[in-house]
C-alpha cells in the first residue's frame, strides 16, 4: 500500500532487465550500499538471464552470489565490489573490461 507521496513500479526490476535483451547489461552493486539493496540488484540480473539465454546470450548461471570484487561478465554482467555508494575506478575498469568484451575489441 502507498501513499500520496510513494510511486511504485507495477513490474519488478528483472522484467525491466529483460526487456533490455538481447542487448548487454551490466549491474553492479557495493557492499556497504544496503539502501540500494545489493542482493536484490543481483536477483534482477539473474532472473532477466532465461530471457537472455532464449535469446542465445548467456546470463548469470548461478542464484549465488559472487564473492566481492569477482565480476560475473557475460552478456548479462553483475559485481559487488567492497566499499559504499559511489562509481569508483574499480567499477569503470570492469565496465571497459566487459565493453571490450561484448564488442570483440582487443
Amino acid at each position: 500500500q502507498f501513499n500520496n507521496n510513494e510511486a511504485a513500479l507495477p513490474i519488478d526490476q528483472h522484467e525491466l532487465l529483460a526487456l533490455i535483451a538481447p542487448r548487454p547489461v551490466y549491474v553492479a552493486s557495493a557492499v556497504k550500499d544496503e539502501w540500494a539493496d545489493p542482493r536484490g540488484e543481483f536477483l534482477s540480473a539473474y532472473y532477466a538471464s532465461p530471457v537472455y539465454e532464449l535469446l542465445g546470450k548467456k546470463g548469470i548461471p548461478t542464484i549465488d552470489m559472487p564473492a566481492v570484487d569477482q565480476p560475473i561478465q557475460n552478456t548479462v554482467a553483475y559485481h559487488i565490489r567492497s566499499g559504499d555508494h559511489d562509481v569508483t575506478d574499480y567499477d569503470w575498469e570492469q565496465y571497459i573490461r566487459w565493453a571490450k568484451q561484448q564488442l570483440n575489441i582487443p
